[in-house]
């Protein structure tokens, strides 16, 4: 009951440190602080509780080999659902449309290839880390270079992980991003360190029903007020005219980030090596009962996955609906907003685009319900883009005004779009569910990552190379307190780090970067017996240097490359440079796995 007491004291820290650092006065009622606050708290205390009594790696990072099917495929889908997905994936699709589910479309052929080549090694082999199999079938060098890789873009991801609910808390309190990211990270840290992977995987089932279950309300919500204003289904079509029900797009051009061609080749191999060899997502499912029930949870992934961010997408489209009915703001993002507007050298020209802005959305409102009720006519499709142009026009100036005034300020500010009609137009304690669903996926998916990064620290670095005959007492405590190193470490990648144009996109490109050699090394591994870790180390090398040198010239505009492909590029590279390089003479013994 000692941890039980530290959250308590953490609960009561975190509205403490509201009264000394906030300008502004809550925008939430006492029963949605209420709601969020017991929501959260009632799941880290079944967690604790369930998870207590962790003596040996096998139970703390593993689960002691207990985990259901079901329970697997949950864990799985619930640590890559974090709150980015529930705070940036509406405002993807407010902004983009439906276009971006093409980015899972390797997704179930992904779960079969895992299931059939991935799963029996490591269930073989009983290993701790995906990156222990490297070590017998190449060497050391090998294991630690790959793991190495995987600590370095999951330590950045989750610093942008930390960063998706800090938006918020900066959004309601009024604080400084700084204090809520360290806010966030230290409460995550304190649950992960004390029960480990056993504490991930059971708070992970509620954390889902949370998240799911809360998604169901406010999509219910969004059309019945919806309704009061014109027919779902028309405002829905309506939205089609306006050109977000893009699901498909054959066009095959490599600067697409989201085609069906990115989604079923770039994104299969980014399926493949994300839930193949991260070991965020490894971790998850080693500890299943058997190789059957293994398979069975990723299969469950690979089927419900797609429905489940479809219907994160269809949030997004219809909060487009609901602001295209009802007064949208200047900004989403009201802190930098406000921030900007007390600054008087810029008042002034606020004020002018608040009033353009103003006349222009009631413009908008009466052509949009023009246009879904006569979706086919394109003069009064027409019209509603001439408006919607002009309306992006002035929400760039105002970004482009605040950006001269902070130039830290986001670029865009979608990612606040669906916390804004949260905090804006929900009822009274529905807000506070909301906002528990966005936690409960942050604490799910970060707690996974420190775990997943501690693991591999311990396992493949630690225990490998500087202590390997310790008692399992001694790496039970050394991995809480790497845990906590990486948790500030993350806290502190939250800091630093810029926020891109989109956070759902910012680790998926972050993932990207890295995934693709990494996945070329177990390609390697599983398929090419013969290729030794004389051949597979410098192919891996130069494949990762060149994929971040396609990165640098994306982001100079010398190349046109979507961040997808990078893992097909990374992935190829590992196997033809393997290849050509064994035959030119670079090999030794390989050990057959």
């Amino acid at each position: 009951m000692d941890d039980l007491a530290c959250y308590c004291i953490g609960f009561s820290t975190i509205l403490d440190t509201y009264i000394k650092f906030s300008n502004t006065p809550l925008s939430m009622s006492w029963i949605d602080w209420l709601v969020l606050f017991g929501t959260l708290f009632l799941i880290i205390l079944y967690g604790i509780i369930r998870s207590s009594g962790s003596r040996n790696l096998g139970d703390y990072f593993l689960g002691n080999y207990s985990l259901k099917w079901w329970h697997v495929g949950i864990s799985v889908m619930a640590t890559q659902a974090s709150a980015i997905t529930f705070i940036s994936t509406p405002g993807q699709a407010y902004e983009d449309g439906m276009r971006f589910i093409q980015f899972y479309l390797g997704l179930p052929l992904s779960m079969i290839l895992i299931s059939a080549f991935f799963i029996p090694v490591y269930n073989r082999l009983r290993v701790y880390t995906a990156y222990e199999y490297l070590e017998n079938r190449f060497n050391q060098t090998v294991r630690q270079f790959t793991a190495l890789l995987f600590l370095t873009q999951r330590g950045l991801a989750s610093g942008i992980t930390i960063f998706a609910p800090s938006i918020i808390l900066s959004s309601i309190l009024g604080w400084d991003l700084h204090i809520t990211n360290i806010s966030i990270g230290l409460l995550v840290i304190a649950y992960t360190v004390t029960g480990g992977a056993k504490a991930v995987s059971i708070t992970q089932r509620q954390q889902m029903a949370v998240m799911m279950g809360g998604m169901m309300i406010a999509i219910l919500l969004l059309l019945w007020q919806i309704s009061k204003h014109i027919n779902p289904l028309q405002a829905i079509e309506a939205a089609g005219a306006a050109g977000k029900l893009n699901f498909i797009s054959w066009d095959f051009n490599l600067s697409n980030r989201y085609s069906v061609w990115t989604g079923l080749i770039g994104g299969l191999f980014l399926s493949l090596s994300y839930f193949g060899t991260d070991q965020s997502q490894v971790g998850r499912y080693l500890g299943g009962r058997s190789l059957n029930e293994i398979r069975l949870g990723l299969l469950f992934n690979g089927i419900f996955k797609i429905p489940m961010q479809l219907f994160i997408l269809f949030a997004g489209i219809l909060v487009f609906i609901f602001f295209n009915l009802h007064p949208s703001p200047l900004l989403f993002n009201q802190p930098a907003y406000h921030n900007a507007k007390n600054t008087l050298q810029i008042n002034t020209e606020l004020s002018r685009l608040t009033e353009d802005h103003k006349t222009l959305i009631e413009e908008r409102r009466a052509a949009f319900i023009q246009m879904a009720k006569q979706p086919q006519d394109m003069s009064v499709r027409y019209k509603w883009n001439n408006i919607e142009k002009k309306v992006n026009e002035i929400h760039d100036e105002t970004l482009s005004l605040i950006k001269k005034h902070n130039p830290n300020a986001a670029k865009t500010d979608t990612d606040y779009v669906f916390v804004y009609y949260i905090m804006n137009y929900l009822p009274i304690g529905l807000v506070g569910l909301l906002f528990a669903v966005i936690f409960s996926a942050a604490m799910s998916s970060i707690a996974a990552e420190l775990n997943a990064l501690a693991s591999t620290t311990l396992i493949d670095f630690y225990k490998r190379s500087f202590k390997p005959q310790a008692s399992d007492k001694h790496y039970v405590h050394t991995s809480k307190i790497i845990t906590f190193i990486w948790g500030i470490i993350a806290i502190l990648f939250a800091t630093i780090l810029s926020l891109f144009d989109n956070l759902i996109e910012a680790v998926n490109i972050i993932g990207s970067l890295f995934y693709g050699t990494i996945l070329g090394v177990f390609l390697v591994g599983f398929f090419f017996n013969k290729i030794s870790s004389k051949a597979v180390l410098p192919a891996a090398i130069l494949s990762q240097i060149s994929v971040l040198i396609f990165h640098w010239a994306t982001v100079l505009g010398w190349i046109k490359l979507a961040y997808l492909w990078y893992n097909l590029v990374g992935c190829l590279m590992v196997c033809i440079l393997s290849l050509l390089f064994h035959f030119a003479g670079l090999r030794d013994k390989a050990i057959s796995s």
